[in-house]
């Protein structure tokens, strides 16, 4: 804040407008590497990789994706109140395999209404990984059906032992406990990037296509490499500046999990938000990693493979953080090559994703049991996928 002053880029009244809003931090702190000439050609090579690597293919996966929900019906099934607590437990568990929080949420929300077993709230927490599932079937589609394949086996394991162990209504709260804070508002500022997107989707993917399949864009001409650069951060900085918009960034919660759904709900805006919350998070790991590397002189990469040992068990601390935000910083640790499978594993096994909102708001006592119980399997896979690799 004191550099952002310095240079202009903080008056009293924003300030006041920041420290209400903290989502802005990240494009103001962008803008502030922009103008610095030592920072601005890395920023823009951030921007730009973010944007084609990852936004882009993120997009089009959850345009895919939701899509098929509404073909597939049974993919959006509300719990099903199984008799059978085996098959009530794999049904947890491959809704918290599926990409996004949503089937964890509901799960979350039929165990307060008593219509879900303990066993099934750990079942699916340990088979969701949020949101960072989608950025990594979009970049690494292996390794994604890979990570959901575990963490739907050990998922459905953990949550058949729990139920061996404890009752149904182990921790359930009473209707007075309960808490609902899971609300649908309208969203407007997010409709400002839904024509930009739609113009642009095209183009950006076929660009992004090319540079996934090492395109030389310089036989196209000396400049186009660079307007293709300076298109594809711009892109990046705009698609930040509307995630910094689309909330109030007051709390926590409001910083790293994804937006409400508009009102009235529309896949092309669910599709829009999740893009701009994905690729958000991605620009700042990008930047952090960019800035550790070539401002301070630490070689991540260099670090984790002398202290791998202790990869998996960061990761596993990282996963207790509630929302998706801090997971999608591991997943793209992991894209780049900085830390290893065993640890991308351990965290999607711990990490709840922004399922943990509404369980620490309805259940409480469930949710810091329940996300405690996920460390284990955590742990447990990723040391073993550590010394067997």
């Amino acid at each position: 804040m004191i550099l952002l002053s310095q240079i202009g880029f903080i008056t009293p009244a924003s300030k006041r407008f920041v420290s209400q809003n903290k989502r802005l931090l990240l494009p103001l702190f962008l803008l502030v590497c922009l103008a610095v000439p030592s920072l601005r050609e890395i920023t823009i090579t951030a921007l730009s990789d973010a944007f084609f690597q990852v936004s882009v293919f993120v997009a089009a996966t959850l345009l895919i994706y939701y899509y098929a929900i509404e073909h597939i019906p049974q993919l959006e099934m509300n719990y099903l109140s199984a008799k059978s607590k085996p098959l009530e437990v794999l049904f947890a568990s491959v809704l918290g395999a599926l990409p996004g929080c949503g089937g964890a949420i509901i799960v979350v929300t039929q165990y307060t209404k008593g219509q879900a077993s303990f066993g099934a709230i750990v079942a699916v927490l340990t088979a969701t990984m949020g949101d960072a599932a989608f950025l990594l079937l979009a970049t690494r589609p292996t390794e994604g059906l890979t990570i959901m394949a575990i963490g739907l086996v050990v998922g459905t394991l953990c949550g058949l032992i729990v139920n061996a162990i404890h009752t149904p209504d182990f921790l359930r709260p009473s209707a007075q406990e309960q808490k609902h804070q899971v609300k649908v508002l309208p969203t407007k500022i997010i409709k400002v990037s839904k024509p930009v997107w739609m113009f642009a989707i095209i183009p950006s993917l076929i660009i992004a296509l090319l540079i996934a399949f090492n395109v030389d864009f310089s036989q196209f001409g000396q400049y186009t490499s660079t307007g293709i650069s300076l298109f594809g951060a711009a892109m990046a900085l705009f698609t930040v500046v509307i995630w910094a918009y689309s909330s109030k960034g007051e709390t926590y919660k409001e910083i790293t999990s994804e937006e409400d759904e508009c009102n009235p709900p529309s896949k092309l805006i669910k599709v829009v938000q999740d893009t701009h919350f994905v690729t958000a998070w991605v620009v700042a790991s990008f930047m952090l990693f960019e800035i550790l590397v070539s401002v301070v002189g630490l070689d991540l990469k260099t670090w984790f493979m002398h202290y791998a040992y202790l990869a998996p068990l960061i990761a596993v601390i990282i996963g207790f953080l509630p929302g998706c935000g801090p997971q999608i910083i591991v997943t793209t640790l992991y894209i780049q090559g900085i830390i290893p499978f065993s640890a991308l594993a351990a965290n999607a096994i711990s990490n709840d994703g922004d399922a943990l909102f509404p369980a620490i708001a309805m259940a409480p006592k469930a949710a810091v049991i329940a996300t405690l119980y996920t460390s284990i399997p955590a742990l447990v896979v990723g040391y073993g996928l550590y010394f067997l690799s």
